[in-house]
């Protein structure tokens, strides 16, 4: 079921990222689809640690995005008007998340948004490169960073 479940996933995505119905197209993108769905249900045997919730990668997805935006106009505004507050420094900030690939999204998506770099993780403390450091508690610089992504990450 899960072999079935991949193979037709991953086709789908194959379609709309190619956007094309050439019988070619849909029988390469078929066979890819196929042999991925094959290697990944023989490597990754399934485990009730994992399991794939569309919504909320939807959830997730919503608030990268909406933290994109408020990052990129928040950085426009500072190049823009140079009388706004530049304090650029490091913070560290500790993690709840306790799955590697939670903590590697968690990184990722505080590098992509603009102000934040992630420049080293160690265990569960994230080092952060600021833009405009307004504080160096580690409780409240986590909150202000990565707290909507973290939570949202959990239910991953």
């Amino acid at each position: 079921m899960r072999f079935l479940f991949w193979t037709i996933f991953l086709f789908i995505i194959w379609v709309g990222l190619t956007m094309s119905f050439d019988i070619q197209e849909l029988s390469t993108g078929f066979i890819v689809s196929f042999i991925i769905a094959m290697l990944y249900v023989k490597n990754y045997p399934s485990s009730d640690s994992f399991r794939f919730r569309p919504l909320a990668y939807i959830i997730y997805l919503y608030t990268f995005l909406k933290a994109l935006v408020l990052a990129n106009w928040d950085v426009a505004r500072r190049v823009i008007d140079p009388k706004l507050p530049i304090n650029p420094g490091i913070v560290a900030i500790k993690t709840n998340l306790k799955e590697d690939y939670k903590k590697l999204m968690l990184a990722n998506s505080i590098t992509l948004t603009p102000g934040t770099i992630t420049m080293d993780a160690r265990d569960d403390t994230l080092f952060i490169h600021w833009i405009d450091v307004v504080t160096s508690d580690v409780k409240e610089a986590g909150e202000e960073i990565a707290g909507d992504f973290e939570r949202t990450l959990k239910n991953l």
